[in-house]
């Protein structure tokens, strides 16, 4: 499928692929800073609604991925049967149109049923901006594109927490949604006036049943895994939701087996590399999302840093991403992806086993060197990984490609907090940590006692991650030679 920008005189491609790349950068930049801002800010928003910070209030988030997780693949498969603009034109407007709800929510339930339709606008920008990308740039140019759209992410995430936290301290917690409606307003115009696609004719059908047991499968597994730590792993509701996950999930490969146009095509896994790249990315996720998710845990918790303080020391590392990305990127273009992507890994790998070794006295400058090589590490694997994934599938599945990459990121980072949290509630580092945060005037050496239970804790959960890294590095390894 291929892009062209509407221009009174004849275009060439370089106008052509940078204009597409600016107007995915806009909507995947609103979509992933939604994400971090709203994560920082939702002790304020419980405070308002008068709930405590555990229990319903973490549907504000959960609903938002449950709903990204349930429909990201089909929403691929439709990309190829229709187009991608007219997806990317629905996303915008519903991400825009669920941000001015959420910021006019009167109640938690509306804010949740609000979070969810934005979590829909959230999937279609998602599942059709790396097939935007790679329809617009030439082949040998892949990795490149897929690099910069690595830096539009790094920076949503690394200016998330900043910007939600001088946000919510300076207005209220209302403006963190209100600050996408002008950016989903540009990014539609710049859509419609400036983006031309040639249409696809003809895909084949829908799979209405392959979507719907899709659909329930991801989004039970994701609503499963996000409350698996809070209500307990061995609870009747936990035990029947994960059950209901892998039952829906395969009747799904039965079903999909049999139907002519699937909403996943399973044949695609018998290419090496696109079943390499996806597994890696998946256990790239798993591994690496511990980082910001436990970090501020050790920021806030255990140094006593503020949300804000603990925000801004997240940075280096997402700067990291941004700066390395595109070289990466560029390097895959030219040398292939197989050892630039296990060797990113492995980085990463020794970045989160250097990051377990922190302690309650480490200067800041250990902290920030440390996240970024993690940082470092992920850029170099990302970029190549994501541009070998795209490259193996054929252009008329290059939407059910997008939509699969966006699968395993979500699911590797609801893995990645299902896991990591056990490990660290399980070896009592979370409550070691409520008692710290508490900042109580304890004994020298009950302090230090609560101290070390953290810090154990807080090691074996990075230690586990980086044992996860380890296996993508080997799975990043087996896609072949010259690849």
């Amino acid at each position: 499928m291929h892009y062209e920008v509407a221009q009174p005189a004849p275009a060439g491609i370089q106008t052509n692929k940078w204009a597409v790349l600016l107007i995915v950068a806009l909507g995947v930049f609103m979509a992933t800073i939604d994400s971090s801002i709203v994560n920082i800010s939702l002790p304020t928003i419980a405070q308002f609604f008068h709930v405590a910070l555990s229990g319903a209030v973490e549907w504000v988030i959960i609903a938002y991925l449950v709903i990204i997780a349930a429909v990201l693949l089909t929403v691929g498969r439709l990309a190829d049967m229709i187009g991608r603009k007219p997806l990317w034109l629905a996303g915008l407007a519903v991400f825009t149109a669920g941000s001015a709800i959420c910021g006019l929510a009167p109640s938690l339930g509306f804010l949740v049923a609000a979070r969810a339709f934005q979590g829909l606008g959230g999937a279609l920008l998602f599942a059709v901006s790396p097939a935007m990308l790679t329809g617009a740039f030439p082949a040998a140019e892949r990795g490149r594109a897929l690099g910069m759209n690595a830096v539009v992410v790094a920076l949503g995430v690394s200016v998330g927490p900043t910007l939600g936290g001088l946000i919510t301290q300076t207005l209220t917690w209302r403006w963190i949604f209100y600050v996408n409606v002008p950016i989903g307003i540009i990014a539609s115009v710049a859509t419609l006036f400036i983006l031309k696609e040639n249409r696809p004719s003809g895909h084949g059908r829908f799979d209405p049943a392959g979507a719907a047991l899709l659909a329930v499968g991801l989004a039970a597994l994701t609503a499963g895994l996000s409350f698996g730590q809070e209500i307990g792993w061995t609870s009747p509701l936990l035990l029947g939701d994960l059950a209901l996950a892998v039952a829906a999930l395969v009747a799904l490969v039965f079903v999909e087996m049999r139907v002519r146009d699937p909403v996943i095509d399973l044949r695609l896994f018998k290419n090496r590399l696109f079943a390499s790249a996806n597994v890696s990315l998946t256990l790239s996720f798993l591994a690496l999302f511990a980082v910001g998710f436990m970090m501020p845990f050790y920021f806030e918790e255990l140094r006593g840093f503020s949300t804000l303080e603990a925000g801004l020391l997240l940075t280096p590392q997402a700067l990291s991403i941004a700066i390395v990305a595109p070289i990466s990127g560029s390097l895959a273009d030219r040398f292939g992806t197989r050892w630039l992507a296990a060797g990113g890994l492995a980085i990463a790998c020794a970045g989160t086993v250097l990051i377990s070794l922190l302690t309650p006295t480490s200067s800041i400058f250990d902290i920030i060197w440390r996240l970024s090589l993690t940082g470092i590490g992920q850029a170099l694997f990302q970029s190549p990984n994501n541009s070998a994934l795209m490259g193996a599938a054929p252009r008329e599945r290059q939407g059910v490609a997008s939509g699969m990459l966006a699968t395993g990121r979500v699911v590797g980072q609801s893995l990645s907090v299902a896991i990591a949290g056990a490990v660290f509630a399980g070896l009592g580092g979370a409550s070691a940590g409520g008692i710290l945060a508490a900042r109580p005037q304890l004994p020298a050496d009950q302090l230090a006692a609560l101290q070390s239970t953290f810090i154990t804790s807080f090691h074996w959960a990075f230690i586990v991650s980086a044992a996860i890294a380890a296996v993508g590095v080997l799975t990043s390894l087996t896609r072949g030679k010259g690849t």
